[in-house]
């Protein structure tokens, strides 16, 4: 990992499951003492969207991406998966898929490489179940991974 790294996780999701998932999820990492790059933590009035998303990809360990049907058709969204999938494929970072309300065929129809990682699913776990189990591990407690995190179908 980057000796840059300032952020545990950066999140990846669509406006429209800002409320649902990806806020709530942010906020309970964060409570989890979790480093968290979010769009509501720091994006600034002003700012250069491409230059913060940019800087928090390059500096995080994590990728968490919230996959879901909006969020394929989404441009900033793509945008950041293509930047957190080059650093997974560099070694430089760990993407953490999460699906909401989108089933592994849907997923696979859209991305083949993205249907193949083991994922959460909203529709299985609570925001706090999730939460624990990202913590787990960004925090290296990834021995227990394997009974938490299952192959979404």
């Amino acid at each position: 990992m980057s000796a840059r790294a300032e952020y545990d996780v950066f999140v990846c999701h669509a406006t429209e499951d800002k409320s649902a998932v990806a806020r709530p999820l942010a906020m309970a990492l964060a409570a989890r003492e979790i480093s968290v790059w979010y769009d509501e933590f720091e994006l600034r009035i002003g700012d250069s969207l491409r230059r913060k998303i940019d800087a928090g990809i390059a500096r995080s360990r994590f990728g968490l991406v919230v996959l879901s049907h909006p969020f394929f058709g989404k441009g900033w969204a793509q945008y950041e998966l293509d930047g957190l999938v080059t650093r997974s494929t560099d070694d430089k970072q760990v993407l953490l898929p999460v699906w909401h309300e989108i089933s592994k065929e849907q997923v696979a129809d859209q991305s083949p490489s993205l249907a193949d990682k083991v994922a959460l699913k909203t529709s299985d776990l609570t925001i706090d179940e999730i939460a624990d189990q990202i913590a787990d591990v960004i925090n290296g407690d990834g021995e227990s991974a394997p009974d938490a995190l299952t192959q979404a179908e």
